[in-house]
């Protein structure tokens, strides 16, 4: 038998990175997780273990070291990289911008110059649904313009552009840049899921935790959109759908070359208050809500054409809203560090 092909994951003990780590174990491919852990906690990686039969390799290192980077790539042999290492609060961003473009800019340079020196290529990228700015029409295409709202949604574009300058210059690189939309849910086992360090920027997390009882309640930010019931709509996709998307890119980039960008998400567009209902009704527990001004940076609607990815990747999200929820639910009852 052949050698299996190694991916590195940097970040790969966060919430999208550790499902992604589980569908490429399952796969056939032996993963290499660099994390810094600074949101992201070390029992995943025995989760991961107890899903899948085996483990990655762990690294414990930070994009940003470059020595830690040359490092690593001179010691294992790489086939494909998998960018999950970056922060992702909009909120946060807009009071730590220097913050989010050292670690998501300034980090995944120190990244690509250690690619290319070692004459590793492939590169699949966690980009964000946030380069399309305050768009003013829906569903967003790959072709819509792209703009910013927040110095987090800044750093994904600067990135993304940084990505296409480096592949015009060598037609060897095969980069992918997976505009997600927002990962709800868990795998469903219950194993794994999202419970970041801190108190959570994600709705999800914070819904369950109300369910729990573990808040008091959930506050919606903002009543006053130009929405059917006032609140914000977003694209909501379940993690295990956009991760088996990852594994599609990653099939797709073995054989194209060259810089593309592709959305992820369902196409459909849910309201907080819809996805509460959702979440109420789907697993029968109440979640306790107040209105809260809305925060800076946080656009009206967001919702995906994910036509392209079909085309290109074949791929498709196929679990349903109420899934999401179930195995949030879930991952929130069985959670154990």
């Amino acid at each position: 038998m052949g050698r299996r092909e190694t991916i590195l994951a940097c970040g790969g003990a966060g919430f999208i990175g550790s499902h992604a780590c589980v569908v490429l174990l399952l796969k056939g491919y032996d993963v290499i997780v660099l994390d810094n852990f600074a949101n992201a906690r070390r029992d995943v990686l025995k989760h991961i273990s107890k899903i899948c039969g085996r483990k990655p390799h762990l690294i414990q290192g930070d994009i940003r070291n470059r020595a830690c980077m040359h490092d690593v790539f001179a010691n294992y042999r790489i086939d494909a990289v998998m960018h999950f290492a970056g922060l992702k609060s909009v909120s946060e961003s807009v009071s730590l911008p220097w913050l989010y473009y050292d670690i998501n800019v300034h980090g995944t340079l120190n990244l690509l110059t250690a690619m290319r020196e070692a004459e590793v290529f492939r590169l699949i990228y966690s980009s964000s649904c946030t380069v399309y700015g305050n768009a003013e029409h829906m569903p967003l295409t790959e072709d819509c313009a792209r703009g910013f709202t927040s110095p987090y949604g800044h750093t994904k574009l600067v990135v993304e552009d940084i990505l296409h300058e480096f592949a015009k210059a060598d037609t060897r690189w095969a980069i992918s840049c997976l505009r997600y939309f927002n990962p709800l849910g868990a795998h469903k086992s219950g194993t794994i899921g999202e419970r970041q360090l801190g108190t959570p920027s994600n709705l999800m997390p914070l819904i369950v935790q109300v369910a729990a009882g573990e808040r008091d309640f959930l506050r919606v930010y903002g009543n006053d959109y130009p929405t059917a019931d006032g609140t914000a709509v977003r694209d909501y996709i379940h993690v295990m759908d956009l991760v088996e998307g990852h594994l599609a890119a990653l099939v797709y980039i073995q054989e194209n070359e060259g810089w593309h960008a592709v959305n992820l998400g369902r196409g459909k567009g849910t309201s907080v208050l819809q996805l509460i209902g959702t979440f109420e009704t789907a697993v029968n527990r109440s979640v306790p809500w107040e209105f809260a001004p809305r925060r800076f940076g946080d656009i009206p609607v967001c919702w995906a054409d994910p036509t392209l990815a079909s085309r290109l990747y074949g791929w498709a999200a196929h679990r349903s809203l109420e899934q999401m929820c179930l195995d949030a639910w879930h991952w929130q009852c069985s959670y154990l560090p």
